[in-house]
């Protein structure tokens, strides 16, 4: 421990150190930068500067350029995820599948992506507003400071050409008006000597001399004069005029690298702002993760599916040659029932009926009485909450009625309580109406459970395989008894083929029991409308049918067939536009299964 403290102590002091050290150097630098300007060091790079401030401002322009582009993306980025997450949201046909933790979490890692999109927004439009809207003012200011820049320095410059022009010419004029002064001198000394030349003539180009030389004197001063403000101009040029707009160039050019530096540090705090909601989204997506459960998953499938019918006790043996040959066949039709029976409570999805053909444990009756019992007690329980969760409302809106009307009956400048009478009435039928359903699926509930209860009990297994018996077992769980009465004999019960619906794979070679669909109470051994497999004599033909168009068999149990084609039908529509038909095939079986009735035309047999 203490060569640890003693490690991050000194770790700790070459860190001071090393901070101090930058800092000086920083300040040194400073300093320098301080006493070095652009107006005194670079005098005569006037051309060069303007070159370089015009690099730098395009380098901003870039920047902002960057910007833009990252901004782009974003949004795009953005856009893509909210698509995604919409893509992917659960269908209306999913929801069931809602109440699994993995589909609970994907859920909550939907609305965590949907936040994430959101905060890449945030990014977006603070990059926008806050810092390409300030690159963009900066860009332009620069640039028209630039140029204010350069006009000023151009005119500087033009004022010292130009007056290095007249100095120039001064000078010439001084030069030519001296030479014209030597030259008359000597023509006056040549002339005086000459005694050939008359008084006249000597006077003459003595005139001519002494107006030479007073105008070389008048252009001696006033190249003196032209040479004065040269200097003078060139001097406060290069002192003061051009190191000023020099210094504005570094000025608006510091101003420029100094708002680069801002406007990247901007950036990136626009980022680091929405860093912790990024990570709460994270930490979002990992605990969604860590909900799900794989054993509550697997609960919710078996009590989702479980049917809730006991399995097949032991078959007994049986001694034919105890009975006598006439009740043989009898006997071996109801043995044959009875084995029907028991394969029919393997699966829960071929108990169906003909109406729920394409629905598994769908039901049209009130009390859910056509399911699996686990499934008609699960039916029962969500409608019993869903009534008291209404007849809760409705109480609310009761109690707020009655409330209301009292203070209209005790300030009538408030409302006339006559006409909450009528909303009052209303409520209490409709609540009336509520318990009644209530207590009626509370009862519906209790028999489901007493039912369950009896099913499950040796007594009611052992009776399913009583011998001279014809039992089925029905939906709800519950086994009939049909040797005795035909009461609750179905339209069409008795066919026993492979599956109940196009869904469960009609199409191949089935059979069924021969005379089902008769109406017979004796030869009814399963039930209202439920389809059992099993390979026994097929059912007789109602009648034939002609294909009127050409079917292509889209569904699972549906037989395609082409315009024309001659099938037997073996079981009439019950409401549901299908009819169920059959035709041979090439291994000299029967190809079942259904199609549309509007395809068909139908003779049936009187």
């Amino acid at each position: 421990m203490k060569l640890c403290n003693e490690s991050v102590a000194s770790s700790s002091s070459s860190r001071h150190s090393s901070n101090n050290k930058l800092a000086e150097s920083e300040n040194a630098a400073a300093e320098n930068s301080n006493n070095m300007s652009w107006g005194t060091e670079l005098w005569d790079q006037n051309e060069n500067l303007g070159i370089h401030t015009n690099r730098g401002i395009d380098a901003l322009d870039k920047f902002a350029n960057f910007l833009r582009d990252r901004v782009t993306i974003e949004t795009e980025y953005a856009g893509k995820l909210r698509r995604l997450v919409k893509n992917y949201q659960p269908k209306k046909k999913e929801e069931e599948d809602n109440e699994f933790t993995s589909m609970q979490a994907f859920r909550n890692l939907l609305k965590e992506v949907g936040d994430l999109a959101g905060q890449r927004e945030v990014v977006s439009e603070s990059l926008q507003l806050q810092i390409i809207q300030g690159v963009t003012l900066l860009s332009k200011a620069l640039r028209e400071d630039r140029k204010k820049c350069l006009s000023d320095g151009a005119m500087l410059q033009q004022n010292l050409t130009t007056q290095l022009s007249s100095l120039e010419r001064a000078k010439r004029n001084y030069e030519k008006a001296y030479r014209d002064s030597e030259k008359a001198v000597d023509n006056y000394k040549k002339a005086d000597m000459d005694l050939n030349l008359s008084r006249a003539e000597v006077e003459r180009y003595k005139n001519i001399m002494t107006s030479k030389i007073q105008q070389s004197d008048d252009a001696k001063n006033e190249y003196a004069n032209q040479l004065q403000k040269t200097n003078n101009l060139q001097q406060q040029h290069f002192s003061i005029l051009l190191p000023a707009v020099l210094s504005r160039l570094q000025e608006l050019d510091e101003k420029r690298t100094r708002g680069i530096r801002e406007f990247i540090i901007g950036a990136a705090e626009v980022e680091s702002s929405v860093a912790p909601i990024i990570a709460r989204c994270m930490e979002g997506i990992v605990k969604a993760g860590e909900s799900i459960n794989e054993k509550e998953d697997s609960f919710k499938v078996i009590e989702r599916y479980q049917s809730g019918f006991a399995p097949p006790t032991d078959i007994p043996f049986e001694d034919l040659s105890k009975l006598d040959p006439d009740s043989l066949q009898d006997h071996y039709n109801n043995s044959m029932s009875n084995h029907l029976t028991m394969r029919g409570t393997m699966s829960a999805n071929k108990i169906k009926k003909r109406v729920g053909i394409f629905n598994i444990f769908g039901s049209n009756k009130e009390d859910f009485s056509d399911l699996p019992p686990n499934q008609q007690r699960k039916k029962l329980q969500a409608k019993i909450a869903e009534l008291q969760q209404k007849i809760a409302q409705e109480t609310n809106a009761r109690d707020g009625l009655m409330k209301m009307k009292i203070v209209y009956e005790a300030n009538s400048s408030l409302g006339n309580p006559m006409t909450v009478e009528g909303q009052l009435n209303e409520s209490e039928h409709k609540l009336e109406k509520l318990k009644i359903d209530l207590k009626k699926y509370q009862g519906y509930f209790e028999r489901a459970n007493q039912a369950q209860v009896a099913n499950n009990s040796p007594q009611a297994n052992r009776n399913q395989l009583q011998n001279g018996h014809r039992t089925s077992r029905h939906s709800n769980g519950s086994a009939d008894d049909h040797h005795d009465e035909g009461d609750d004999q179905p339209d069409d019960a008795g066919s026993l083929s492979s599956s109940a619906s196009p869904e469960s794979g009609l199409g191949t070679s089935h059979t069924s029991l021969p005379g089902s669909g008769q109406g017979s109470a004796n030869e009814n051994a399963i039930g209202e409308d439920a389809y059992f497999e099993t390979e026994v004599e097929p059912l007789q033909p109602l009648g034939t049918c002609r294909a009127l168009y050409p079917f292509e068999a889209s569904s699972e149990g549906s037989i395609p067939m082409n315009e024309g084609e001659e099938l037997q039908v073996i079981e009439i529509d019950q409401g549901d536009g299908w009819t169920r038909v059959r035709r041979a095939n090439d291994s000299n079986g029967w190809d079942e299964g259904f199609v549309p009735t509007s395809y068909i035309e139908c003779t049936l047999y009187a």
